[in-house]
């Protein structure tokens, strides 16, 4: 039988990562992420090495590699393990394919940029330099190992191990993981891993396909202890603050993912446009990265939402400016430097997500101090990030080794996020004709006691918290 081992989001929303071992020692490493935050609430100023530095295992002993989206929590340190001696194959949808090869050149790029500040820091105070986690080269190697196979395409990927993808909704590309064992008794054993699960109420995204058999099922749980507002009252909320800084004179700050929820933002804010509801006169999309991955996004426009790609269709959209006229997109470093002459008016959509670097913290600078300013939270922040920190509470936070105030008016928007609430995790489970052996994973261990808990009262299975390097059989 085939073995599994946790290797990471294991009680904790980052990092995904599981190395499975078949009954003739063929190993398969189920995503490569990066663990993002750390014990701090900021910046540890190691670059984050010491949550990334090595693997539990060797690369070059791995035989095949399976990713079920971009986001770098599930990809990011796959140009590590190619440095480390991986040869073999990358397997990813058609579209995963295509944003791996922003988000890792993009991450490749940080890391060499983030060391050197770092090591010119170091000099100063007479300290060992640190090295970078990879290198663009180690990332352009990684993206020649990709393999893309289509949604619900069967594909042996190793001797008795057959891959077929789902569509999971969370952003472009992303994918349900089926991974079926072929045993020698001539009998089956069947994964599945729900890899990030969509919102089913995000724009642009289709709602997670169904899945009814699995054996074992590894279900996210980020969001397992809440259900999420409904999209217009969120978006009423939404269109309210954005009144409210207009009228105070301060600029907007919406700290991102650049794939999946920036698009998703600049869905809404054309909406808004077009509505007559927006009252800033520019929105920056400081981001070189999500404005890559925009055209990522238009060129798989077929796998839109069919009730959001109509609409586009008869506006005759054709790229974002069709949809929201007055972005302005800075892919340039000076570029994003000119929006710091912007005291009010604007809206500035910038990674990171969960702002423990990228470009908003730059605004940070200029703006969080600023009473009549809004920051502007759209997704999950990690513990150990300075998103988090600011949502916590904390009075100031330290942005490139700067103390900032925080004393801009800070909003969550939890409707925004592009996972599936509670009730959304349960439907989706409900679709399994059997009752898998369950685990839960991508979560903080509170919220996945709750989903635990709630998934025991309506369907009557156990689910199980594993821990980091425990093992199972599959």
């Amino acid at each position: 039988m085939a073995l599994l081992t946790f290797l990471g989001a294991t009680q904790q929303v980052t990092g995904s990562c599981y190395l499975i071992e078949t009954h003739d020692k063929q190993k398969i490493l189920l995503e490569c992420g990066m663990q993002q935050g750390n014990d701090n609430n900021n910046s540890n100023g190691d670059n984050g090495q010491a949550t990334n530095s090595s693997f539990r295992f060797n690369p070059e002993h791995i035989d095949a590699v399976v990713i079920s989206h971009a986001h770098i929590d599930h990809s990011g340190m796959l140009p590590r393990l190619v440095a480390e001696g991986y040869r073999g194959p990358i397997y990813v949808t058609d579209a995963t394919s295509e944003l791996l090869e922003i988000m890792l050149l993009d991450a490749a790029h940080i890391q060499e940029k983030d060391t050197e500040w770092e090591n010119r820091w170091r000099a100063r105070k007479g300290k060992r330099p640190i090295a970078p986690l990879y290198v663009t080269a180690d990332a352009e190697r990684a993206l020649k190992q990709r393999k893309a196979i289509d949604y619900h395409t069967s594909v042996e990927i190793l001797k008795g191990v057959e891959l077929k993808y789902y569509d999971a909704g969370h952003i472009i590309g992303s994918a349900i993981v089926e991974l079926t064992f072929h045993e020698p008794n001539n009998s089956t054993r069947r994964l599945v891993f729900s890899g990030d699960l969509g919102n089913t109420c995000t724009p642009l995204m289709r709602t997670p396909e169904a899945v009814k058999q699995a054996d074992v099922l590894l279900l996210e749980s980020t969001y397992g202890d809440r259900n999420h507002r409904c999209t217009e009252d969120t978006l009423d909320e939404f269109a309210a603050i954005l009144q409210k800084a207009h009228k105070e004179g301060g600029n907007v700050m919406i700290p991102a993912f650049s794939v999946g929820r920036t698009q998703d933002i600049l869905f809404h804010l054309g909406r808004f446009y077009r509505e007559g509801r927006l009252p800033q006169h520019v929105v920056y999309l400081d981001s070189p990265m999500a404005i890559r991955a925009n055209a990522v996004y238009f060129r798989h426009h077929d796998k839109f939402d069919k009730e959001n790609l109509a609409m586009l269709k008869e506006h005759n959209i054709e790229s974002l400016e069709d949809w929201l006229p007055i972005i302005k997109q800075t892919p340039r470093p000076e570029d994003s430097m000119d929006i710091n002459h912007t005291k009010s008016g604007a809206i500035i959509v910038a990674g990171s997500g969960m702002c423990n670097g990228g470009r908003i913290v730059h605004h940070f600078k200029h703006n969080l101090w600023r009473p009549e300013c809004h920051l502007v939270f759209t997704g999950f922040q990690a513990r150990g990030t300075t998103g988090r920190a600011i949502v916590d509470g904390v009075d100031s936070v330290k942005v490139l080794r700067d103390d900032i105030a925080v004393r801009a008016q800070v909003h969550t928007l939890g409707g925004f996020s592009a996972h599936a609430g509670q009730s959304q995790l349960l439907d989706w489970i409900r679709h399994f004709d059997n009752s898998p052996e369950l685990y839960l994973i991508h979560g903080e261990t509170d919220k996945m006691h709750v989903l635990q808990a709630k998934i025991k009262q309506e369907l009557g299975w156990d689910a199980g918290i594993p821990e980091l390097g425990d093992r199972i059989a599959i």
